[in-house]
This record gives C-alpha cells, structure tokens and sequence, in this order.
C-alpha cells in the first residue's frame, strides 16, 4: 500500500488528469465498438493507442498506468460479455501485463530512437507498442491456453497454432498501421499546443 502511494505521489495532477482521460477514452472505444475498425476481412483495434499516446507524451509510468486500466478492462468485459474464448482474456497475463508492457516499451522505443525528425520516432514508438500488444496477447494464449483455446473453438491444436498466427498478420499489419497514423497525428498536435 505504502509503495502504491509513493508511485501515484510520483505522478503530477496533469499526469493523473492525462491517466483518467486516456483510460477513459480507452473504456469508451471498447464499450461503444468504436475502437474496432473493419478493414476487411478483419475488425482492427485501436483500443491501445491511447496507452501509447500517454507513454510518449508523459512517460513509462502514465503508459503502464493506462495499459493497466485497459487490461483490467479487458477482464471484466471478458466477465460481463463472455464469447466462448473470454476464458482467456480473465487471466491477467493475457489481458493486463501485455498492456502494461504496451507503455513502457512504446515509452523508451520513443526515447532510445529520438531522431531529428521526431515525427519518425514517434512513428516507430506506436508501431512497436502495437506489435506489444498483438505479439503479447496471442503470445500468452498460445503459451498458456493453447489446448483449451482449440477445443473452445472446436478446432484441432495445430488448426488454432495456424489461427493465431493468422490472426497476428492479419490483425496485427493493420492495427500497427492504424496506430503509427493516430499516434503520430494525436502526439505532433499536443506536442504544437504545448510550444505555443
């Protein structure tokens, strides 16, 4: 609890505010369907942008912050809206931690990179937080819930191996593309505002 409270005493009120807001936007682009954009013959997300937009924006810590709140989330929707594979999405391994992960490894992507053209930073930033999140998720179901996933699906093991590297190319190309543009258009435009 002590530890807890010496984290958010780390945080500014706009940090806080940016937190609220971007967990917000989050929660309302899954809620509404919003965030899942059609690109047949898939539906891609953009429900992580806003985790990658805050850790570019104000760092590590408000982009681990929102991932949290986004895989938490991801959980309870999982609870209160069940689909035959939702099992999955309760164990916070495959919801939350990938999400947390999402801003601490767009965050310092952002800072290890900074180029002249910070537009080209920003860019790499939002593409590797997507890949986090695609390579992240799918990761965990093929490690931890590959047999029940299949069978969930009543599909053979290797039909759901071959699945789930589909759904990674296939979802995952134009989520990252979808980001790269977002982030980029969204960060550029705060970063204008904050310079003037």
């Amino acid at each position: 609890m002590e530890r807890q409270l010496k984290t958010w005493s780390k945080l500014s009120i706009r940090q806080i505010a940016i937190i609220g807001m971007l967990s917000a936007i989050s929660i309302v682009l899954g809620v509404t369907g919003l965030g899942f954009i059609p690109i047949p013959p898939v539906k891609a997300t953009i429900m992580h942008v806003p985790v990658i937009i805050g850790a570019v924006l104000e760092g590590p810590l408000v982009g681990a912050m929102v991932g949290l709140i986004f895989g938490i989330f991801s959980v309870i929707q999982s609870i209160t809206t069940p689909t035959p594979v939702s099992f999955v999405f309760m164990n916070p391994l495959v919801s939350v931690l990938p999400r947390i992960l999402i801003g601490v490894g767009s965050y310092y992507v952002f800072k290890l990179i900074r180029m002249k053209k910070e537009v080209l930073s920003i860019g790499i930033a939002a593409a590797i937080g997507s890949l986090i999140n695609t390579i992240g998720v799918l990761g965990m179901i093929y490690i931890i819930y590959l047999g029940p996933y299949a069978k969930a699906l009543n599909i053979s093991l290797s039909a759901a191996k071959k699945g789930i590297l589909v759904v990674a190319f296939t979802n995952g190309m134009p989520e990252m593309i979808l980001s790269i543009l977002i982030t980029v258009s969204v960060v550029t435009a705060i970063t204008k505002m904050r310079h003037k």
